[in-house]
This record gives structure tokens, sequence and C-alpha cells, in this order.
């Protein structure tokens, strides 16, 4: 890795400093891509790609500017240093712009303690077709399920290399092996699906295929004869597999970029209670073997774990350098990038405290109320938190399922949502956001 996009990310800066930049900082990504999908017995998908994405941020005293492309050549180099260079020229100042500074920049680089990547070779596409083949077997197994809409393994590839000319210069590899499975039951407008996956750095951690399909034609058998609910309040128990919008929805409020905006219902948030007390969220980076685990951030900034929130109380916002520096904060190294972008703040690896029940037990503490297993569409209002979603699941009743429901439309505040959520036990482990099933104490459903 070190000889090619090393290499790749130097000539960016080279060439940039010539063109006229004052400093710059540069991306560089190798990705490979294989899937194979399934359907009917039947092959429908095999392919692998291949793709090298480039991308260079100038500045010209406090103007930035970035572009970016796939084609590593010196004449390209050299027309997408100039012409960043000129657009920087034209941009607007942003006084809150810039590198980081060397003393700043993460002294760890080896990131070998993570195992962000599988050492195995890549999969055979025979190998990655009968694992297809094999969970669409095992849903088809199940009476009551009509068909497979895809069954697909999926393997890919990514080398990064990040450089600047404050000195930062640093990679990694990472990999993914998945298999996923998507069954359907009924016909016409009876039809009702499901789905199971699973996606893991390394392909040894992987559960089975004919577990991942005999689990979605199980899920899809359960959501066979949905009906509507009927309107009204009622408890909401949001099932592990979705408990983590919820969550997104705090971190996204959290987000220094929404707040830098004031398009937060956070915004001046910090220090007050946004969970309920006993209920910590926590950020750890150094995650091994999970998929967005990261020693540093895309600013070269050394990354470490943090409390966002700490017994119900917003500890701290997720901030790059631009965000932080508007804000006069420090930045929590979380910045992310992509090769035609500036940097933004994003989130690593979290975990909500898990409670102490089953997701069964607070279903029959429940009594009565709403499953919910599958969400569609959103209206949520980034200022106040107002929150409305399509929902599906299970009606409960006397704490055990009584029919599956479906077109009906949840409603509540995402602020007294989230601070009277009472968390299951059920979190996987092995994921980047370990989130339990999360039951809320009210909400409103719209249906019959």
């Amino acid at each position: 890795m070190r000889d090619d996009l090393e290499t790749v990310t130097q000539r960016l800066l080279d060439t940039a400093r010539a063109a006229g930049a004052d400093t710059a900082d540069a991306l560089a990504i190798a990705g490979t891509s294989v899937n194979v999908d399934m359907r009917g017995g039947a092959l429908e998908l095999a392919e692998r790609s291949e793709s090298t994405d480039i991308g260079l941020r100038v500045f010209v005293g406090q103007r930035q500017a970035t572009v970016s492309a796939s084609d590593l050549s010196d004449r390209t180099m050299q027309e997408m240093a100039e012409r960043a260079v000129a657009m920087a020229r034209e941009a607007p100042e942003d006084p809150y712009a810039g590198l980081a500074d060397p003393e700043q920049l993460s002294a760890a680089r080896d990131t070998s303690a993570l195992e962000l990547a599988d050492p195995a070779p890549e999969p055979d596409p025979a190998e990655m077709e009968a694992e297809a083949r094999a969970a669409e077997a095992a849903a088809l197994a199940h009476s009551g399920i009509t068909q497979v809409e895809r069954a697909s393994s999926g393997y890919g590839k990514r080398r990064v290399w990040i450089a600047g000319t404050n000195g930062f210069s640093a990679g990694y590899a990472r990999t993914d092996r998945g298999i996923s499975c998507i069954a359907i039951t009924g016909e016409g407008t009876g039809m009702e699906r499901d789905y199971d996956s699973d996606v893991r750095v390394f392909a040894e951690d992987l559960r089975s295929p004919e577990e991942i399909g005999a689990l979605a034609a199980e899920r899809t058998l359960a959501r066979a004869g949905a009906r509507r609910a009927k309107t009204g309040a009622c408890p909401v128990l949001f099932d592990e597999r979705i408990a983590r919008s919820l969550i997104s929805h705090l971190l996204s409020a959290a987000n220094g970029a929404a707040v830098a905006r004031g398009a937060s219902w956070l915004r001046e948030a910090l220090g007050e209670d946004v969970l309920p007390a006993g209920i910590s969220l926590t950020e750890a980076p150094h995650r091994p073997r999970t998929a967005a685990s990261r020693l540093f951030d895309a600013e070269g900034l050394p990354t470490a774990q943090r409390e966002i929130v700490r017994d119900g109380v917003l500890q701290s916002y997720t901030l790059d350098l631009a965000n932080a520096r508007k804000l006069g904060m420090q930045s929590t190294a979380s910045a992310s990038r992509g090769v035609s972008s500036p940097p933004s703040p994003g989130i690593t690896n979290v975990a909500l405290t898990q409670g102490d029940k089953s997701r069964d037990a607070l279903m029959a503490e429940m009594g009565t109320g709403l499953l919910v297993t599958g969400l569609i569409g959103s209206t949520i209002n980034p200022n106040t938190g107002d929150y409305s979603r399509g929902a599906s699941g299970l009606w409960i009743e006397n704490g055990a399922p009584a029919y599956p429901v479906n077109e009906i439309t949840i409603a509540g505040n995402l602020r007294d949502m989230l601070r009277s959520i009472v968390p299951a036990n059920d979190a996987r482990e092995w994921t980047s956001w370990v989130v339990p099933s999360l039951l809320v104490e009210g909400m409103t459903l719209a249906g019959d």
C-alpha cells in the first residue's frame, strides 16, 4: 500500500504546491468489490469492480477548494491542481478552514492492532455463489415462503491513504464480507417481506448462510396477514434491528455541523439531560475487528474513546476542525471525508448502555402496544425534534404478539422520546453501533 497510494498522495501535494497552493491535503482510495446474487435458484448477478479515486483539497490563504478524479496520470494531477488553485482563488474566505497544526497530528499510525482487514485472500466467486444459494434454499424450505427476492454474498476491500503538507501521511486497509437474504410470503397486495443479513470484517466471523436464510423466512412469516392498527396513543418497542435509528437522530442533532448552522434541536444543550439517568452513549473508535474503527481521523488527528452522553447528560458534540473552530471548541477527532468533499464530522463505533431485561421481558411489561420491526420514510424537524415515520411490526396484547400490522404512522418528539427510553439487553456486540431494543413509553399511532 505504501508503494502506490502514498506515492500518489505525495505527487498530488507536490503538484498542488507547484500550482500555487499555500497548503493542501490529499486522499487516495483503491477499492475492490465482488457481489453475487441468486434468485429462483439461478445466478442473477455476478460482478466484480475495481477503482482508484483521488481527491485534492488546496488552500490559498483562507480560501479552499476540493477536486477529485479517477485517473492517476501526471497530466490529470496537473489539471486537478491548477483547477483547484483557480477555484480557491475565487472562493469566499473561510476563517475556520485550514489543516491541523503539526503538533495536533496523531503519532500512532500503525493500524494493525485494530484488525481492520482480513488477511485471507479474496473469496472465490464459486464459494460466494454457494453461500447465496444456501441462504435462498434455507428460506424456501419454510412453508409459506413464496419466493426469495434476493440472496446475496458480497466482499469488499478498500485501501486508503491520507497525506497533508502539514507532515501527516498514513493509511490503512479495510475489508468486509457479507451474506443477506430477503424472503417474501403472500401474493399481490397481501405480499410481505423481511430479511436477515450479516456483515463482518473477517469472513471467519460470519454466521452461516443457512442461519441467515432461515431467520429471514421466520421474520417474513411473522408478518403474514398484516393489517392496520387502531389510531391512538401507546408504548412502542423498537426492535434491535431498527433501534439504532433513534440513536442516529440523537447523534445527528449532536453533530457539530448541524449545531454550527443552528439547525439542531440540541443546540445549546451541552450539560442537559437527553437520555434517562443511568444511560450513557460512548464512542469507541479502537474496537478491533469492527467496521468503523480508526486510529486517526480524516484530518490526521488521533482518535480516542469519548462519552457523548454520560448518565443521561450530553457531554460533547461531534466535531471536526472547522466546526470546532466555529463553535470555539476542540475537535473530537471526528473528521470524515470522501475524495470530492472537504472533511465533516462523523461517528465511528458507538455503544448505548444496555438494560438487564430481554426484549420479550420488556414486551411483557408493556402489556399492550406496538413492536416496530420496520420503518419507512421519515419526517424529522431538525430544529424541534418532531418525529413521524411509517412503521410496521407486531401488535402486542397481554405482553405477547397478537397480530402483524403495517401501513401505520408513529409520531412524537425526539427530545421526549429519548428521555423516556428503556433499553433491553439484546444488542449485537460485534456491530459498529451496539444499540439494544428500545422501549418508548408513549407515542401517537395513526392507523385505522
